[in-house]
């Protein structure tokens, strides 16, 4: 580097109005710092003007009857169903939540139907939780009566799944 290119560095950063500058070029380093320091004013941003918008709203979609949430339906024919369970029925409940099979087996028959004898250790069908598989016994002796879950469905804690007409 010779005097003319420090020169000529100089110039620029007075023109620019940088506050230094460092150059390294064969081995040697060179930095100029400017006389004075560049005082730096952050100006607001300009936002360009607001433009004026129109909205249009459509009026709300009728609602039909078949999307209502099932607390606004009209009692349908399983709650009238369910609203004829005699008191003397025992209601055999979902000890877990998990996934209710009628049968062993996908191609094996149910384990119990409508109409069938059941003694305290008959097994009604299986619950599975967390990939165990749970048998569930009548617990009396009776008349199957009502079977309330479909098979492969899910089951809520407590929920009933049979009613049995005690003998």
């Amino acid at each position: 580097m010779n005097i003319e290119e420090i020169k000529e560095l100089a110039r620029l950063i007075q023109e620019t109005g940088l506050s230094e500058i460092e150059i390294e070029e064969k081995g040697i380093k060179l930095r100029i710092v400017g006389a004075r320091p560049i005082e730096v004013h952050a100006a607001p941003p300009q936002l360009p003007p607001a433009m004026p918008m129109t909205m249009t709203v459509a009026p709300p979609a009728p609602v039909e009857q078949a999307a209502a949430p099932a607390a606004l339906k009209a009692p349908g024919k399983k709650e009238a169903e369910e609203e004829k369970i005699p008191s003397s029925w025992k209601a055999i409940e979902s000890p877990m939540v998990g996934t209710f099979y009628r049968s062993p087996a996908p191609d094996a028959d149910s384990y119990v139907e409508v109409g069938d004898k059941v003694k305290p250790d008959t097994v009604l069908c299986i619950v599975e939780a967390m990939k165990l598989m749970n048998e569930i016994k009548a617990e009396c002796s009776g008349t199957v009566r009502k079977v309330m879950v479909e098979n492969s469905q899910p089951v809520e804690f407590g929920q009933p799944m049979f009613y049995i007409e005690p003998a």
